[in-house]
């Protein structure tokens, strides 16, 4: 798996100056100047005591409509990048300002505690919920603890045990979804990567109590599904949620990292393309320009998301939850589910004539090379 930072402008501010600093993604090199001319009306009119509150509101609403043409025609790369930016809101943010009486719950009784995965209790709006999400860590130190957002089999125990605590006390569980993928390490695999996730896969589908997903972020490959299934699966505008990373798919089709933004396209990762086919319930919507930019009301909008959608939720008898659940996890890849936009449909059943076809020339095929022998 590889992992990338996040680029800046091309041309960006100082680091003597309050903008900066990674702040930009390379696509945003107008906005970036725009602060800049704003940030020098501001130390102007401080020095020469000149008063720029014209200008610097034109340049603001100059600001806005750039945002606006930037965002609203991001490529699937581009939302990838956004999803990555180090200023956007990590697990600890949406614990800290939604979860009241949080109450962390540690280890997976079997080997340690996993700090890319956090669990623990708490009451957002008026539900006591369980609360199970992926962290990256903020600071290089806090980056190296959460092992960057990979979680370990452990963490995926840890998950699923809590869990089942949470079912047996018929308390609503959510999870907040961010992470590249599960860790691949060596020990990882030693201590059952994969057998983790599977299990969690199973058990999940059949917990009798709501399960509400969201993706905040990164959602890749199966560290990400680890803690993905339930009722609802919502995706924030700008996150994505894949099968794969852009730069793994990258290096295995093409051997070429560089190649991630044709993988990120083709893997039809954002959350309208997965909106279209369905494969998520809801895409919440981010500020203007992203999450990173206005970190309270992305949380407020999750927020209210997660009251809403538990409150529809608990008025619904478990057993058409589960069902439900089931039937969802069933239609995911269907034969009816469209490629893309404007994308070929597969056909549902194959024609017998066809499947005549190819059994007759199959069985020509090894009659012929039972005579060659």
């Amino acid at each position: 798996m590889t992992m990338t930072t996040t680029m800046t402008a091309k041309n960006p501010v100082k680091n003597g100056d309050k903008i900066g600093n990674g702040d930009y993604l390379d696509f945003e090199q107008e906005v970036a100047d725009l602060d800049c001319q704003m940030e020098e009306l501001r130390r102007l009119s401080s020095i020469k005591g000149i008063d720029y509150t014209d200008e610097i509101r034109k340049l603001q609403l100059e600001q806005v409509e750039e945002l606006k043409r930037i965002y609203s025609q991001l490529s699937a790369w581009q939302i990838v990048q956004v999803s990555r930016h180090p200023k956007r809101p990590l697990l600890t943010d949406y614990i800290n300002l939604i979860v009241r009486d949080f109450r962390e719950l540690h280890g997976d009784r079997c080997f340690g505690n996993d700090r890319a995965i956090v669990t623990g209790l708490g009451q957002i709006g008026h539900e006591k919920v369980l609360i199970v999400g992926q962290n990256k860590g903020r600071g290089l130190k806090e980056k190296m603890l959460c092992n960057f957002g990979c979680p370990n089999p452990e963490g995926y125990r840890k998950a699923l045990a809590k869990m089942k605590f949470a079912a047996k006390f018929g308390i609503p569980i959510v999870t907040l979804i961010d992470t590249p993928g599960a860790y691949p390490g060596i020990g990882a695999e030693e201590r059952g990567q994969a057998q983790a996730i599977a299990v969690n896969l199973f058990e999940m589908s059949r917990l009798n109590v709501p399960i509400l997903c969201i993706c905040i972020g990164e959602g890749g490959s199966g560290g990400a599904l680890g803690i993905g299934i339930g009722d609802r699966l919502a995706m924030l505008e700008f996150a994505y949620y894949s099968v794969i990373s852009p730069e793994g798919c990258a290096g295995i089709l093409w051997r070429d990292g560089s190649e991630a933004p044709q993988a990120a396209d083709a893997l039809k990762l954002t959350s309208r393309d997965l909106f279209k086919l369905k494969l998520i319930d809801e895409v919440i919507q981010e500020p203007l320009g992203g999450a990173h930019r206005n970190v309270h009301d992305t949380v407020y909008n999750v927020e209210q998301y997660i009251i809403r959608t538990l409150a529809s939720l608990k008025r619904t008898n478990i057993d058409t939850l589960l069902e439900g659940r089931y039937k969802k996890l069933r239609a995911i890849g269907s034969p009816s589910t469209q490629l893309g936009a404007g994308g070929p449909v597969i056909p549902a059943t194959i024609p017998p004539a066809e499947i005549k076809t190819v059994k007759k020339a199959r069985k020509t095929k090894y009659q012929k090379s039972k005579i060659k022998m």
